[in-house]
């Protein structure tokens, strides 16, 4: 960390009137200064489940990210609260490798694909391997939660994988599905949930089974979803201990049978809990998804017309409250400039690899409109426009689409981006400027920290000429 910056992103925070602290370098702030602080203030408007990570290039890859919970109701009674449950990958090589030695010129299209080496489930997991594998630094251990039988444990899933697809499941056991992201809903009762970089679930889980112990397990959905194949794919595991049982063997219990699959949680069963509506739009705007090479080598996403480059130096808040309304084009801006008016955005896959997407908005839960695969086409796609789907992070198809809506009533400048890391640092990110003449007044209270972390910045990037590899976040 002393030879690079950093920001901190709150995953799925509103951040009502404090746009200045939703921690995106080169659009809300610059990036922090080795040795420098900055002290991020909000309100906790929403309640449930999220996270925060860096949005400091790929950074969030090797680790800086964790837990944020916010305490409020449910839909569906519980007795204790386990916390937040990390499912992620693993991989033996930095981020900063991964990118220079494959993503940065495409990835899984022209090199062959990173592999992680294993899975983590928050942050634990065994290892196989010999004394002779240069990795080897000893067999770990697994998460472990012990349950009472009779007892219903809530579970507050997350995903950080910097790119793929785990389902999520307890042998012989099912569960209700209560809240996705930070919206409460419908409770609906399965026996797996399938999750992505970005999206939290959180579930409820009654311990009826007989007194054993079972395994947890975060499945990688490898073929469908064209993700990085996990060596270990059956290993990332943890353990469910009942009271009683042996607090030392590994379980004997069986998987569920489950098929690969991709995307989302069925659309639905994801009906949230307090019921709200989508009025007409003043607006239906295409971002259509695309690709390109610079120079025959680098690789580039693109939505819209171009792929996202920002300047850590130059944020798009500080040229804002500077004055200046013409921005740079590879900022990849749109602008949304009626008060508390509908947009619709659809996104459409246009790129024929076929390759997956989840998308994440900032400053907003989104309105799902539509989802699937193929062609949006407004004359054979119903839009559903009565209590659909909301969530700030939704997956669009491989050759499909999402259309979202969401209303102008949070003045600032939102990244809307895809979550898979690698694809963010290759451009896959946009930015809307939201009733732009406001923001200067909404981030004024904070400009004396926002100067002072870029002047920071400033004066370490002219010693230390730090190299921007990627899009920057």
């Amino acid at each position: 960390m002393q030879h690079n910056g950093t920001a901190i992103h709150w995953h799925g925070i509103r951040m009502l009137n404090t746009n200045h602290y939703d921690g995106v370098p080169g659009v809300t702030q610059c990036p922090i200064a080795p040795g420098e602080t900055m002290t991020y203030r909000f309100r906790a408007t929403q309640y449930g489940t999220s996270w925060y990570h860096s949005h400091f290039s790929f950074q969030l890859v090797d680790g800086v990210y964790g837990p944020l919970v916010i305490h409020g109701s449910t839909s569906a009674d519980y007795d204790v609260d386990v916390g937040s449950v990390f499912l992620s990958e693993w991989s033996h090589v930095t981020s900063s490798v991964e990118w220079e030695t494959a993503w940065k010129f495409g990835g899984r299209l022209i090199v062959s694909t990173p592999v992680s080496a294993s899975g983590l489930i928050n942050g634990m997991n065994v290892y196989p391997c010999t004394g002779s594998d240069p990795a080897c630094h000893g067999t770990g251990r697994r998460f472990e939660l012990r349950f009472r039988r009779g007892k219903r444990y809530l579970l507050r899933l997350v995903n950080p994988q910097a790119d793929g697809w785990l389902k999520f499941s307890i042998d012989n056991h099912d569960f209700l599905v209560v809240a996705n992201d930070l919206v409460p809903i419908v409770p609906y009762r399965t026996n797996n949930v399938i999750i992505t970089s970005g999206q939290r679930y959180d579930i409820v889980v009654e311990a009826n089974q007989d007194v054993a112990n079972y395994w947890m397990r975060a499945t990688p959905q490898v073929t469908p979803c064209q993700a990085p194949e996990n060596e270990y794919p059956n290993n990332i595991r943890g353990i469910i201990r009942y009271e009683g049982a042996s607090t030392t063997a590994d379980p004997i219990s069986a998987p569920w049978p489950l098929s690969q699959s991709c995307g989302d949680e069925p659309y639905d069963k994801l009906v949230p809990y307090m019921a709200k509506n989508v009025e007409g739009g003043i607006s239906e705007t295409w971002l259509r998804i695309g690709w390109y090479f610079q120079l025959n080598v680098i690789f580039h996403w693109t939505i819209g017309t171009r792929d996202l480059l920002i300047d850590w130096e130059n944020p798009t808040n500080l040229l804002i409250a500077e004055g200046e309304s013409i921005f740079p084009s590879e900022y990849n801006i749109y602008e949304v400039p009626s008060r508390n008016q509908w947009t619709y955005w659809i996104i459409q896959d246009t790129s024929v690899i076929n390759a997956w997407h989840p998308f994440h908005l900032h400053g907003h839960d989104f309105y799902l409109l539509a989802q699937g695969q193929g062609l949006y086409n407004r004359f054979s796609v119903r839009l559903n426009l009565r209590n659909p789907p909301r969530r700030d992070t939704a997956t669009m198809p491989g050759g499909g689409y999402i259309v979202i809506a969401f209303p102008s009533d949070n003045p600032g400048s939102w990244l809307f981006h895809c979550h898979i890391a690698w694809h963010a640092s290759q451009g896959l990110s946009l930015q809307f400027i939201e009733r732009e003449p406001e923001i200067p007044g909404v981030i004024d209270d904070g400009y004396d920290e926002f100067n002072r972390t870029c002047q920071a910045w400033n004066a370490y990037a002219d010693i230390a000429r730090y190299d921007q590899v990627d899009s920057g976040i």
